[in-house]
């Protein structure tokens, strides 16, 4: 068996969806990824801020137990994800809960703590997990889950990314867009991979819904009130295959405008909703073409939805740029 390096670097992320615990190694192995979905009632699109909280105050430290009794004397570093996205004024309180615990624990074991988002850790778990991530110095990068959808412009610097916001949603996120149309119908939440799986046996074209796209700005509500005008109306399948193609025609709209006038070709999609191969396949099919010249690279699935490795790569990252030697 392969000896475990000494030096492991571990990352807390605590979303709306998932509590994850995730360590890696010097090399940028992941050594475990442990991950709890939270509990949402049956017909219901998501939980409150409150219930978020006390699910993670719960689940954390249940998951953290064996980790840290197999690993805790070889932890380096410890990162957090504080907040949704690296700006000032980003907040919700789930994160807090994953902040105070890596905090109080890197202090027990005393090793830095590091702050970073969830929107860093999306970005690095697509790099990481990518069977061909951008290459350059710069890239285009989409976030789209349940509480994002966003297009920015990253620069890669030592020990992460800085990160320039090109545009985003006007009203509903991606991901709430599929969980509302999943959820009327009759899909459990969250709706995603249910939706999928309903779509595949749908047919292309029976059902249209529109797609609003104004260069750098993107909406979801007026096709949301258009698909729930047709529940009980049209077959599910066709419908559920009609919000797909309606998320990835809004994208493709989305990237043509942004590699117009930015010039860059090379793209990183992240997040949940980008784990759907229905959107994959239907965008690689649109951009890759040599007449467009988009370099298409998606998270593999597993990273695309909520996950702690992206935010334990970036404490590896973080503690090579501080000279952290553990």
């Amino acid at each position: 068996m392969l000896a475990v390096p000494t030096r492991l670097f571990l990352g807390i992320d605590t979303s709306y969806y998932t509590c994850s615990l995730a360590l890696v190694d010097e090399a940028g192995r992941l050594l475990d990824d442990q991950r709890r979905l939270l509990a949402v009632a049956h017909g219901e699109r998501g939980v409150s801020p409150q219930e978020a909280v006390w699910a993670h105050l719960n689940a954390l430290p249940q998951l953290a137990e064996a980790l840290l009794r197999a690993h805790g004397r070889d932890v380096a570093a410890v990162a957090a994800s504080v907040k949704p996205r690296p700006v000032e004024g980003s907040y919700l309180p789930p994160f807090r809960v994953g902040e105070g615990f890596g905090r109080t624990l890197a202090a027990a074991l005393g090793v830095p703590f590091y702050a970073t988002t969830h929107q860093e850790m999306h970005i690095q778990a697509g790099l990481w997990s990518s069977d061909d991530p951008p290459q350059g110095q710069q890239f285009l990068a989409i976030h789209l889950s349940g509480g994002t959808t966003e297009l920015v412009r990253v620069t890669r610097r030592p020990g992460g990314f800085a990160e320039e916001l090109l545009g985003g949603t006007q009203d509903l996120h991606a991901g709430q867009f599929v969980d509302r149309v999943g959820v009327a119908l009759g899909l459990p939440f969250p709706a995603g991979p249910h939706l999928e799986r309903l779509a595949a046996a749908g047919e292309a074209g029976r059902v249209s819904l529109p797609s609003a796209v104004r260069g750098y700005s993107l909406s979801f509500s007026g096709p949301e009130s258009a698909a729930q005008r047709l529940v009980g109306k049209v077959e599910p399948a066709d419908l559920a295959l009609a919000v797909l193609h309606t998320v990835a025609r809004s994208l493709e709209k989305w990237l043509l405008h942004a590699m117009e006038e930015t010039g860059l070709r090379e793209v990183l999609i992240v997040g949940g909703v980008a784990a759907n191969q229905v959107l994959r396949e239907r965008l690689c099919h649109r951009l890759c073409h040599p007449a467009v010249g988009a370099r298409l690279a998606f998270a593999q699935p597993r990273y695309s939805t909520d996950n702690a490795v992206g935010t334990a790569l970036l404490a590896r990252e973080i503690a090579g740029v501080a000279g952290v030697t553990g």
